[in-house]
């Protein structure tokens, strides 16, 4: 069964920040960090009065994931991507991030990566867990190279960015 694809445009990312909807946007891996660090970073940024975005509060029942996602993406103001070991291996995060990366490029959105476990050189370089992620993905979507391409540059770009590195933290704090 092929996998159908959307092609993201200039006009997907089209909004001005000024039209925002959400301040952060959190990219992360829900195997990863969802009961951990993820959730403490998404109750502190309520707490301090911040309109985050975060899958699993904001998704409205029966809406396509994807194209909701898509669109809180754009509608936010910045992106925080909280790069654990696994989020290479999600194409969902992958997609996400494609998106987060046009939407910087093309409306200024701020992007801060959060390098959760992971050292930055391997996400920079794809080497370790995120190697072995697009070893699989390679595999798998063999006949469409140009979106591993794109997730590819998404990532080294969202590791080129200044951020946090958050090797071994204790407890997800």
């Amino acid at each position: 069964m092929a996998l159908k694809r959307k092609r993201f445009s200039e006009a997907d990312c089209s909004s001005s920040s000024s039209n925002s909807k959400y301040e952060v946007f959190l990219s992360f891996r829900g195997e990863d960090t969802r009961k951990t660090f993820t959730d403490h970073l998404y109750k502190a940024l309520v707490s301090a009065g911040v309109n985050t975005f975060r899958d699993d509060d904001e998704l409205q029942r029966g809406k396509d994931i994807s194209s909701e996602l898509l669109k809180a993406i754009q509608q936010s103001k910045i992106s925080l991507v909280v790069l654990s070991k696994g989020y290479a291996s999600s194409r969902w995060c992958l997609n996400e991030l494609v998106k987060i990366i046009e939407c910087k490029s093309t409306l200024g959105q701020i992007v801060i990566p959060i390098f959760y476990d992971v050292d930055p050189s391997d996400v920079r370089k794809q080497s370790k867990s995120y190697g072995e992620a697009f070893a699989q993905h390679e595999e798998r979507f063999v006949a469409d190279m140009d979106m591993i391409k794109r997730w590819r540059e998404a990532l080294k770009e969202a590791a080129d960015l200044s951020g946090w590195d958050l090797q071994n933290v204790a407890g997800g704090y």
